[in-house]
């Protein structure tokens, strides 16, 4: 019998099922980043923000249109990751406030949901560019809307506007030229076809696995009845929580989740930017936590004999002692001003430290924050204003989010799109002047920084006529390519060719993980050799993947 609404519990499962595609195909979505650069992001951020959704609607006591559609627009929005995960969690928060006022929806409820989706999507990207997921998001809104007064199957209906969909998307590189000579689709719009795709396989029947190891929690870890005492291999059911040091990769989880099991069996781990959690039956759980200590503090620590049904604390409660601190800092007054900044490196943070900013996120290109991380963050900083850099062009929408979302401080993003740019905006700050002027001085400050970055070529590729080998040296400015070779320096040298202007006065090098000081210091003499007329200053940025950042002011 075919079905011509759809209803709460349906639109859940189909929700899930459209979360679980983009999952599974996450990394293709990453490989679709037009610059061949090794941190395509796309389709982790896109992930990574739904997956936030997908923790309040697994977290649903009671399935209802409404309970749903708050459940997925306030995860998704406080998850946001990325320019792409934000324009996702809008799509997701105006389809939502739409669908949520009716019990089931038939095609022309999905249709103005889908047209709300849109509109909401469009309104959060100050200069929204065409042949982007928001065109994808339009043309299927336009469709639906369209065939939505026809009469036809509701399944005839999704799949009609799913391929129309699919179409736009594959017109993306005829509207943005950058596609089209990359041979590629826009990533965002494809991660929403892959959403909906999944979304209609669940509609459609299609068995689909809806487990999402990740989004696990404590209540629903095996508890071992008596009945089964004596068959139970590892006698103590091991409990706790990490907080990372730093994150941690794919590759040291992989590692990780190797050992435990080597030590036992139902294994869980899951894994995000911040804390690791752990649940595995073993007999020795000490060799459990001391590998885990190598990672980071431990809290919510819980061993339980299996066998003899005994639970026992073995650590205070660290969130609690977190709490308390949090409290005892709130009770300070509060201080006219602080700084937010978004850093990835040990370098970089030094330096944004002793530029005296308050609290730093750590992330950055291949690591997006959250909107929820800036929010932790505006919280702990105890400052009546708040100025935000996100020093990314992709995380400057998840900070101009949680700037809307916060009600008791004043919130000021400078839209910094390098590291670079938050060094020169810090040192122009007057304390004696107002917020205003120095928010005004700040934007300016930034304008007057070109930055160039170094790092290599993970594909083949053709960009603003420029071949692109994969293994080539790059150098990616604030406009595109301006650099491709052989040697880090020299391509670092066409860098800075390429950004000086008549009135440049300022060469600063900030050398990564993976290029030595040595060759930075020996770089940066080269440099001052020959620009006699600027200043040169070679610092430490500790950065992954670039090899060097440079600015040029």
């Amino acid at each position: 019998m075919s079905v011509n609404t759809i209803d709460a519990v349906l639109l859940s499962k189909m929700f899930l099922a459209g979360a679980k595609n983009l999952e599974v195909k996450k990394e293709w979505i990453n490989e679709l980043n037009v610059f061949p650069v090794p941190d395509g992001d796309t389709g982790t951020n896109m992930t990574m923000t739904i997956m936030s959704a997908v923790k309040e609607v697994n977290n649903l006591q009671e399935i209802s249109m409404n309970s749903l559609a708050k459940a997925i627009s306030s995860g998704s929005l406080r998850g946001a990751r990325g320019n792409s995960g934000v324009i996702l969690s809008q799509l997701l928060r105006g389809f939502t406030k739409s669908i949520r006022e009716v019990e089931s929806a038939d095609a022309p409820a999905i249709a103005d949901a889908l047209v709300k989706a849109t509109e909401t999507a469009y309104k959060a990207v100050m200069k929204p560019k065409e042949g982007t997921i928001l065109t994808v998001a339009k043309g299927i809104a336009d469709k639906a809307m369209e065939l939505s007064e026809e009469e036809m199957p509701l399944e005839d209906f999704l799949k009609a506007v799913l391929e129309h969909g699919e179409y736009v998307l594959s017109q993306t590189p005829e509207m943005l030229p950058v596609l089209k000579e990359a041979g590629v689709v826009d990533s965002g719009g494809q991660g929403l076809i892959t959403v909906c795709q999944g979304a209609f396989d669940a509609f459609c029947g299609k068995e689909i696995d809806l487990n999402f190891e990740q989004e696990k929690s404590g209540s629903e870890f095996v508890k071992i009845s008596k009945e089964t005492e004596e068959e139970i291999k590892f006698g103590y059911c091991t409990e706790f929580i990490i907080m990372l040091n730093n994150p941690i990769t794919e590759e040291q989880e992989a590692e990780f989740k190797e050992y435990l099991l080597s030590l036992g069996d139902s294994l869980v781990v899951v894994a995000d930017d911040e804390i690791v959690k752990v649940h595995v039956h073993t007999n020795d759980p000490g060799l459990a936590i001391q590998k885990a200590l190598t990672f980071g503090a431990l809290t919510r620590m819980k061993i339980d004999n299996m066998r003899e049904e005994h639970q026992e604390r073995v650590i205070k409660d660290a969130e609690k002692v977190a709490a308390q601190q949090a409290a005892a800092k709130k009770a300070e007054p509060a201080k006219e001003v602080g700084f937010i900044s978004v850093s990835v490196g040990d370098g970089f943070a030094e330096i944004f430290k002793g530029l005296n900013v308050d609290y730093l996120i750590e992330g950055g290109q291949t690591m997006n924050p959250s909107t929820e991380d800036m929010l932790n963050a505006i919280e702990k900083v105890n400052a009546k204003n708040v100025f935000v850099f996100p020093n990314n062009k992709n995380i400057i929408l998840a900070a101009n989010q949680a700037k809307d979302l916060v009600e008791d401080k004043n919130i000021i993003v400078i839209p910094s799109k390098t590291a670079p740019q938050c060094v020169t905006a810090m040192i122009s700050y007057d304390p004696e002047a107002s917020v205003e002027d120095n928010e005004a001085a700040m934007n300016e400050a930034i304008t007057t920084v070109a930055t160039g970055s170094i790092t290599y070529a993970v594909r083949d590729t053709c960009i603003d006529d420029i071949e692109i080998h994969k293994g080539d040296i790059m150098a990616v400015g604030d406009h595109g390519i301006i650099g491709v070779g052989q040697d880090i320096a020299e391509v670092s040298a066409k860098a800075i060719e390429a950004m000086l202007t008549e009135d440049s006065s300022l060469i600063s090098i900030y050398y990564g993980e993976d290029f030595s000081e040595e060759d930075a210091s020996a770089f940066g003499d080269e440099i001052a050799d020959k620009y006699p007329d600027c200043d040169v200053e070679v610092n430490c940025g500790g950065q992954p993947i670039y090899y060097c950042i440079i600015s040029v002011e």
